[in-house]
């Protein structure tokens, strides 16, 4: 596995340790559809959440979240609306991004991104 995807898979699971202590409930971690993938779906309370995480070591290259472009997150709208569709007694629904900056040594930084649209 190359460094990158195993940074990413770390910080999928500090995400989902993290909104957990937030309160939500984690319903399913890279949940894919076609080509299409959603990194976590949690509820909280009786919103439905479809959560893009995105982490990085460092600012080098921008902000974790600067790297979720338009074509992503068609696909991650398109990978959470089949979602909804198999599911759909969740009558709201939202998309989030979760960026994590893990520097070395350092206690990781998280900022959440509720309700993002394009």
């Amino acid at each position: 596995m190359a460094k990158h995807q195993i940074l990413g898979r770390q910080g999928e699971v500090l995400a989902a340790t993290w909104l957990q202590a937030k309160g939500f409930v984690i319903l399913e971690v890279n949940w894919r559809h076609s080509y299409y993938e959603v990194d976590i779906i949690a509820s909280l309370g009786e919103v439905l959440h479809f959560i893009e995480v995105k982490t990085r070591r460092n600012k080098k290259f921008g902000e974790p979240e600067e790297s979720v472009s338009k074509r992503k997150m068609l696909h991650f709208i398109t990978a959470g609306a089949a979602y909804h569709a198999q599911h759909p007694q969740w009558t709201r629904v939202q998309y989030d991004v979760l960026a994590i900056l893990m520097p070395r040594g350092e206690a990781a930084g998280y900022y959440f991104i509720e309700d993002v649209y394009l």
